[in-house]
């Protein structure tokens, strides 16, 4: 009996040297061997009815091993095992103090805002946190600050950009708006709006599966880096997805590019961090449909639908979110994303309605159909959307033909642009549809801008800047390329209020309802710069 309690003590002390220096599988490993002997020697002692004394003291050594392996096991980012864990030292000690400290921070890891804050409420009652109260007093605000956050979505970013971007990424909460999933007429399932939602207003705040980045140093990685790269953002998928078994099914739900149509549309709340999902699951993961998800689902930072913010933009970051994956594209889209750390924030670009679908541009919305097609190769998209089927009819005709190989050739694009103008009045091409080509040719159109030789010439010949953005804006909503020139044609001729007020409201739909207006004057700032 005493040489298995002097085991048992080089074995703790074993572990706990490994816990404090940090190597945190070597210690997980050692404290699985002590938790087996410590459970087994308690099990034989409650059944020899041993001294009470003696068992409470195994049973607080039990209870301490469990939370420090959970405390490892959530270092490498095994928050599920780790969950397991602490529940097993809550029941040996339900008031256990840094169990709970410990289990209230995984759960605030996985977003489970309102369960990480009853675990730091009962911490707070215990003698224990004397010492430990402002600690814990931190903890509980931030616990009800996500938790408003996440019902809310009253996000405010303000401080962080005006300062410059300090130190890491602030850490958001995640949040899921009005939105459900359904059957999508562009392709398989997409993402729907359930209420109307205002242009700039939030729609999804999620953060990455997985995310790898990569330095550009000034130019484009090569092909070499980028495969490093790729395999790097694998592996760190893999690795999730097998430590949690709700990921790995969530990520299996995701579309592999194959049977769009037949597809099941998932419950969106298996997708909320509050919903458990399966924990057992002993099913092995399917590598080669895993690769097909990761083609078709994954996203970049460098998208035209995107913006970063950050300090420095000189990398390129790649990642995976589960809920943004459904959204499919369109040459109008109605939404933007920014990048934020590792988070993903969705917002609407312009207004949309109850029961509108809720899409990116994947494809260069202010290309013209030709470069489009040529990139929808790349991304496998076939889009059969209003615009691409009248810009297919008109782009036959040879007046457009002509504009196109002139672009190309370098004529001169204040003739270019009023050549086009001119036609569509000829054709009668109004709305929507003179937007369409309008975007399809913003090339054009903001070289010209720009051009004070074109503008001396054409420039009262053709629309003025302010018209041709609000027309482009109305079919594919804000453009950070947009935003940019009307803020250079403020700074080069100056703005009254009402230029200005514009100039937010566009920046709204490109940025979205994440800063106040000082915030967001540095923002157009650097929209100029950029």
């Amino acid at each position: 009996m005493a040489e298995e309690e002097d085991y048992l003590q080089q074995l703790r002390s074993k572990a706990t040297e490994l816990f404090i220096r940090e190597e945190w599988k070597d210690s997980i490993d050692a404290y699985s061997h002590f938790i087996t002997l410590c459970t087994h020697q308690i099990s034989h002692s409650q059944t020899q009815h041993s001294d009470p004394l003696h068992l409470q003291k195994l049973r607080r050594s039990l209870c301490i091993a469990l939370c420090n392996r959970a405390e490892a096991r959530s270092r490498l980012r095994d928050f599920h095992s780790a969950l397991q864990d602490c529940d097993h030292a809550l029941e040996v000690d339900a008031t256990h103090f840094k169990t709970l400290l410990c289990k209230g921070k995984i759960l605030l890891s996985l977003n489970r805002y309102s369960m990480a804050l009853e675990c730091f409420k009962t911490a707070l009652l215990d003698p224990q946190a004397g010492g430990n109260t402002e600690c814990l007093s931190g903890y509980l605000e931030k616990c009800k600050k996500f938790e408003f956050l996440s019902r809310t979505g009253s996000l405010d970013l303000s401080e962080w950009v005006s300062n410059g971007f300090p130190g890491k990424a602030p850490e958001l909460a995640e949040y899921i708006g009005a939105v459900q999933i359904r059957k999508s007429e562009i392709s398989g399932r997409g993402l729907f709006a359930t209420k109307n939602i205002d242009a700039g207003s939030l729609i999804l705040v999620t953060k990455a599966i997985a995310m790898e980045r990569s330095i550009l140093g000034g130019k484009d990685l090569s092909e070499d880096a980028q495969l490093v790269m790729w395999k790097n953002f694998i592996d760190k998928v893999v690795d999730f997805a097998r430590k949690c078994h709700k990921t790995r099914d969530l990520i299996g739900k995701l579309s592999s590019g194959e049977n769009e149509d037949e597809l099941e549309v998932p419950d969106l709340d298996l997708f909320r961090p509050e919903t458990v999902g399966n924990l057992q699951s002993s099913e092995e993961i399917d590598m080669v449909k895993l690769l097909a998800i990761l083609d078709v689902n994954s996203l970049t930072e460098d998208a035209v639908s995107a913006n970063v913010l950050r300090k420095n933009n000189d990398c390129y970051g790649v990642g995976l979110w589960l809920l943004p994956a459904f959204i499919n594209h369109s040459c109008c889209p109605n939404a933007r994303r920014l990048h934020v750390g590792d988070y993903l924030i969705v917002h609407a670009s312009k207004d949309l309605k109850a029961g509108e679908e809720i899409t990116f541009a994947y494809l260069d919305p202010l290309c013209p159909l030709s470069k489009r097609k040529e990139m929808s190769v790349t991304w496998g998209i076939h889009c059969k959307c209003k615009r691409c089927r009248f810009e297919g009819e008109i782009f036959s005709k040879q007046e457009m033909k002509e504009i196109e190989i002139g672009l190309e050739r370098g004529m001169d694009v204040g003739g270019l642009v009023y050549k086009l103008e001119e036609q569509m009045k000829r054709w009668k091409v109004r709305g929507k549809e003179k937007a369409y080509l309008r975007a399809s040719f913003w090339s054009a159109y903001s070289e010209a801008y720009r051009s004070e030789r074109s503008m001396k010439r054409w420039g009262r010949r053709i629309p003025v800047l302010d018209a041709v953005v609000d027309s482009i804006t109305d079919v594919v909503g804000g453009d950070h390329r947009l935003l940019k020139i009307l803020m250079e044609e403020l700074k080069k001729n100056g703005g009254g209020h009402v230029e200005m007020e514009k100039a937010f409201k566009l920046a709204r739909e490109v940025y979205g309802k994440v800063v106040k207006k000082q915030a967001m004057r540095t923002l157009l700032e650097l929209c100029i710069v950029d």
